[in-house]
């Protein structure tokens, strides 16, 4: 490209020269991987690319402004970032090329990646998440006074999501050292900025937050770098969030395949002048401290390792795959350790145990933080929590506003820092507002970079208390189907307790479920001291040879009022208190053994787990059965509220008849 006369004003008073040079080879490097990437791309060898040309002073700035130990959450124009902390190109080849030596063993692609070795953590496609996950990894340096400061990148289109605004607003609430980086190039994808938010600048969003915000020019990489390493300094001696819009533009698409077609001629030319690394390079030799002869070598330095690293990805053998690899991957390895109960028992409500274990966790994990709405003082809306506050403090029994997305989020991120979290859904129902972060988040992190979820969801859930249709689902087997996630639903205090524990204990992300029903109804002898029951094994709770019952929550109440009513019925009652895992080898020895099955769930029957069950026993045991195997659930019909109408919609008073039905077949 022809030498252009630099149209920014460098402030580099007390910068030193090998910084400056420092920063112009920062983001020279990423440029010249980039343009080979756009010749791989055309030659087939790569199947995507997200550019950064034009971006590169906002990646490179912020980064060398950040200390290497401090997290970076990035997008995928940020390859400065990466380059920035020094990871080796191969690995990045190897990565885009989906090779074994990338950072995802072939199950990702491009920046979808995370790496503890450089503190970095990527993005995932749904943008938003990362936000509050950012919120999280702050939330522990602040809790271990590290005094840290977590930055994390998000686009202008990116700021339209929830997740945005709850992160920030959390990020207020609990003053945490976030620095909020938005890359406003102009575009989502194709959608104007005018079209994606109506106010005049993104940063003056930070008013609503009480947080203070910048507006930084996103190609001035002197700028970038001192306005960042001032405001970085001054969040670590006080720890608060920062919001920075960076004004810049994307001189390429969104990706490669949708061009550039929708962007005015005259916008690309006012923007071309504004080049970050050519105006920086014209800057530099016109003060003498760079010469061609040395930018020269720099380019050829760099051509040399990216042809070199690009060969020995391209050397690398293709993944095999190993059906074993996979599998094994999905949740970090966890060896179940038992705790045996040795002191004298109490009679406990389910509520009881439930508190109780998780105060002994809180007492055994003396980092473990818990969070959820009003579980502080308040001591949660079913007085879980009460006195917890005053026995742990405000740091480690955390209101929160209403945000569930913002919260699962801060309990991934917390999770990459080191700590371990119990968040409390107020109501099971209401995961759906966090949903996302769940199924896509939690779920998947251990099996795309190995980095694992160490966050326990509290689920109070299900019918039979008139709460209607928005209080009372029973939503399990919107988590079962989805590998990376286990779901505990126990029936019993003494279960609940064992199997909390558990849950705590276990590094990868649980569903504890807790039926609502059952907090005052239920009671039962349990142990007073710390102990933990192990998931995947069923309870079997009464032997017989006449039928096999499954089920568990609140239904496994129904199954033993309704066979406490007919003494002459010798069944197997199984109840699985955990999901996922599932205790197969109760399942298929007890329908062997008994020839008939009946599985009770109180979901609605289509698509719950009792036909999973069902299926399996089919497959497994066919031979042995001497009866179709009988689903028993509720109405296919959201929950009611009125009393006569949940009662009718709930399979309790279902299941006696389709038992003596299926035993006289």
């Amino acid at each position: 490209m022809a030498k252009i006369k630099s149209v920014f004003k460098y402030d580099i008073e007390g910068v030193k020269n090998q910084t400056l040079l420092a920063l112009y080879k920062n983001m020279l490097k990423p440029r010249l991987v980039e343009k080979k990437m756009l010749i791989l791309l055309r030659q087939g060898k790569i199947s995507k690319w997200f550019s950064g040309i034009g971006q590169e002073a906002i990646s490179v700035g912020v980064t060398m402004a950040m200390k290497p130990e401090e997290y970076i959450l990035p997008m995928h124009r940020n390859l400065g970032v990466f380059t920035t902390r020094d990871i080796p190109l191969f690995r990045l080849f190897s990565q885009w090329q989906g090779k074994a030596s990338g950072f995802t063993k072939g199950r990702d692609r491009s920046f979808h990646f995370g790496t503890q070795e450089y503190n970095i953590v990527g993005m995932i496609s749904h943008l938003g998440p990362q936000l509050g996950v950012a919120d999280g990894i702050a939330l522990a340096s602040k809790l271990k006074n590290k005094k840290q400061v977590t930055a994390v990148f998000t686009g202008e289109g990116g700021t339209s999501e929830g997740d945005f605004h709850e992160a920030l607003n959390v990020a207020s609430v609990w003053q945490l050292p976030v620095l909020f980086c938005i890359e406003n190039n102009g575009y989502g994808l194709s959608t104007p900025t005018s079209e994606q938010y109506n106010c005049k600048d993104l940063a003056d969003r930070a008013l609503g937050y009480g947080m203070e915000s910048h507006i930084i020019d996103g190609n001035n990489i002197i700028e970038v770098y001192r306005s960042i390493s001032k405001i970085t300094a001054s969040i670590r001696r006080k720890p608060r969030p920062v919001l920075i819009e960076f004004k810049t533009f994307r001189m390429r698409g969104h990706e490669e395949a949708s061009g550039t077609k929708y962007v005015p001629k005259e916008l690309m030319d006012m923007w071309a002048k504004k080049d970050p690394v050519e105006n920086y390079k014209d800057f530099l030799m016109d003060e003498g401290i760079l010469t061609e002869e040395k930018n020269e070598k720099l380019i050829e330095e760099i051509k040399d390792d990216i042809n070199k690293s690009l060969a020995d990805a391209g050397a690398e053998p293709a993944i095999i795959p190993s059906e074993s690899n996979e599998l094994n991957d999905v949740f970090q390895g966890f060896e179940y350790e038992e705790y045996n109960h040795n002191s004298e028992a109490k009679e406990l409500r389910l509520i009881d145990a439930i508190s109780e274990g998780l105060k002994q966790s809180m007492e055994r994990h003396d980092d473990l933080v818990i969070m959820g709405q009003d579980i502080a003082e308040y001591g949660g809306v079913f007085k879980i929590t009460d006195g917890f506050v005053e026995a742990f403090g405000k740091d480690r029994v955390r209101n929160t506003p209403i945000c569930e997305s913002a919260i699962v989020e801060a309990g991934m991120g917390l999770s990459i820092a080191g700590i371990k979290s119990v968040v409390e859904l107020q109501f099971s129902d209401f995961v759906t507002s966090g949903f996302n972060p769940v199924v896509n988040y939690l779920a998947k992190s251990h099996y795309r970079w190995s980095q694992n979820a160490d966050v326990v969801l509290r689920m109070p859930c299900g019918a039979g208390v008139a709460a209607g249709p928005f209080h009372s689902q029973t939503n399990e087997a919107w988590f079962t189907k989805t590998p990376g996630l286990k779901v505990v639903y126990p029936a019993f205090p003494y279960d609940a307790k064992g199997l909390l524990a558990t849950a705590v204990n276990d590094p990868n992300p649980v569903l504890f479920f807790e039926h609502k029903a059952l907090y005052r109804s239920i009671r039962q002898e349990v142990p007073k001291d710390y102990y933990t029951l192990p998931f995947g094994k069923a309870s079997i709770l009464k032997e017989g040879e006449d039928i096999t019952i499954i089920s568990y929550g609140a239904a496994v109440h129904w199954v033993l009022n309704t066979l406490s009513n007919h003494s002459n019925i010798n069944a197997d009652v199984i109840d699985l208190r955990s999901l996922q895992p599932l205790d197969t080898d109760a399942i298929y020895a007890s329908a062997k053994k008994t020839g008939k099955v009946i599985i009770l769930q109180e979901d609605s029957l289509f698509g719950g787990i009792a036909s999973d069950i069902a299926s399996l026993i089919m497959e497994n045991c066919f031979e042995f059965l001497d009866a179709p195997v009988k689903r028993v659930a509720s109405l296919e019909t959201p929950i009611p509220f009125v009393n006569q109408l949940e009662d009718q919609y709930l399979s309790r008073d279902k299941f006696e008849k389709e038992l003596l039905d299926l035993i006289a077949y």
